[in-house]
């Protein structure tokens, strides 16, 4: 059988095949008015696609646990009732799609209030649904942000509870995962690395004090996501700089923290908070890192970056360096690449009634 198309169970959810989506920004809820931050149409036919095309699981992209921790104005939030009520349509039809719904929780952190990515996605101001972004310490992402407002111990105890709300309402809307958002340069990855961590307190210095907040946040969220649903974390396994970053042993480590806390699984991410940092992009660069959790460690994990061909995926899981591969830009140019993937290596995957003609 296919590695790609075995079944994989955490806790007690079974995920039908291992191609899986990662959170992918759509950057297309509304920025203001009563829907603000809710799924609209165009997420619905976005997920709904990806779906009927055999993906064992989606990730919904990165969703504010706060108006005031999405990446952009445009961005899903989960802080209130009506956006709770509009990601049930999704989740409902990725179900009846056997399809395994999860969501990604997420602070911004001092990348927050930017403009869509297509308008050059440049920091914006109160003009434009904009607001001050909040951080560990007051040093700005990259030339031309603003510098964010260093958070206090309160404040950092709000946000802790903020992810725990969050959490409760994507239970709420139907989501069977929850991912904590701890990579690209966001809030928890911003405490994560020395880079832009220069807290003298509780939050910042040693290693210990600077994984104190992710792994608050951890605890507050396994403590209201149900024991039998898995609970992820995205990392940065490296900030790609030398001598003051988060580096790939600082994962290896972090890694044996987030399993003893709960984490069930470690989706394997690099870069995002160094904006000048210099990645040796290629097909599979990314994949490396999980395989070192993965061998270093008991905690299961996915690889993600550049994974575009079946034959590459397929080695990935066969090799034992991941358990999962998550397809990010493949699967924005094609929705049904489980579905040709299967094809290609005589798997089983999912088709709607709808679709059988083209089996």
């Amino acid at each position: 059988m296919s590695a790609l198309f075995e079944t994989y169970t955490l806790r007690e959810v079974t995920i039908p095949n291992r191609v899986w989506m990662p959170p992918m920004c759509q950057y297309s809820a509304a920025p203001d008015g009563p829907e603000v931050g809710a799924p609209n149409d165009w997420h619905f036919a976005h997920y709904a696609a990806r779906a009927a095309g055999g993906t064992g699981l989606i990730i919904v992209e990165a969703t504010g646990v706060s108006a005031e921790g999405r990446i952009s104005p445009y961005d899903l939030g989960i802080w209130n009732d009506t956006q709770v009520e509009a990601f049930r349509r999704i989740t409902r039809f990725l179900v009846a799609q056997g399809t395994v719904p999860a969501i990604q929780l997420a602070h911004a952190g001092r990348k927050a209030s930017t403009d869509q990515p297509w308008k050059g996605g440049a920091p914006v101001g109160a003009d434009a649904h904009g607001w001050q972004p909040v951080a560990p310490s007051p040093v700005e992402f990259a030339e031309g942000h603003p510098v964010p407002t260093e958070l206090t111990v309160d404040e950092i105890q709000e946000i802790v509870g903020q992810f725990a709300d969050a959490a409760r309402r994507a239970l709420a809307a139907g989501f069977e995962i929850a991912e904590i958002h701890g990579a690209h340069g966001y809030l928890i990855n911003e405490f994560l690395s020395p880079y832009s961590n220069h807290r003298t307190d509780a939050y910042g210095g040693s290693y210990e004090n600077r994984t104190r907040f992710a792994l608050q946040v951890v605890d507050a969220v396994r403590e209201v996501w149900p024991d039998d649903k898995p609970l992820f974390f995205r990392i940065s396994a490296t900030d790609w700089v030398e001598g003051d970053g988060w580096t790939a042993d600082d994962t290896v480590r972090f890694a044996a923290d987030l399993r003893a806390h709960g984490i069930d699984l470690l989706d394997v991410s690099t870069g995002g908070n160094a904006s000048g940092a210099r990645i040796p992009v290629r097909p599979g660069y990314q994949v490396p890192f999980a395989a070192r959790v993965k061998a270093e460690t008991s905690l299961p994990v996915a690889a993600v970056g550049l994974i575009t061909e079946v034959e590459q995926a397929e080695k990935i899981l066969a090799n034992g360096e991941a358990d999962a591969v998550l397809l990010g830009r493949e699967l924005l140019r094609n929705p049904s690449w489980a579905r040709h993937a299967a094809r290609e290596l005589g798997g089983d995957v999912h088709v709607p009634d709808q679709y059988h003609r083209s089996v």
